[in-house]
């Protein structure tokens, strides 16, 4: 079936100001096109592995402060998401996942929607705008 405008009809509303889909699927673990209900938090992050069937490994990055020091360190947390077939999100891509009940013993959220492809940092790689080093020009 091709996505057309009718197959984005058939989504159902899942209650959050999110796009639904443009492909149709058939599991029955999709909160479009399946029987599961979304409800609790609604997180954002980054999907930094797929290698599981329909689940992905979602990261979130967060700065806390330690008074000690004054400063800030990264700290980071991962949930493990259900990935319908119909969003088809690759790696590398911002998702927002949302809770739900529990579907197995450690996946208890599911993508909604893909935000579209995160900022990667290279290491190593000058920052845009930076100007050259002294002794780098001749």
């Amino acid at each position: 079936m091709t996505p057309t405008s009718s197959a984005r009809a058939h989504a159902r509303d899942i209650g959050l100001d999110v796009r639904a889909p443009k492909n149709v699927c058939d599991d029955p673990h999709c909160p479009f096109h399946g029987r599961l209900s979304v409800r609790g938090q609604v997180l954002e992050g980054v999907v930094v592995s797929t290698a599981m069937q329909r689940t992905a490994v979602v990261e979130r990055t967060l700065l806390h402060y330690v008074p000690k020091y004054e400063r800030y360190e990264k700290r980071r947390r991962r949930y493990l998401a259900h990935a319908p077939i119909c969003l088809g999100v690759p790696l590398g891509h911002r998702v927002r996942i949302a809770e739900t009940r529990p579907i197995s013993k450690v996946v208890a959220y599911c993508i909604v929607e893909d935000l579209g492809e995160a900022a990667v940092v290279v290491p190593g790689d000058d920052p845009q705008g930076a100007p050259p080093t002294p002794e780098a020009t001749p």
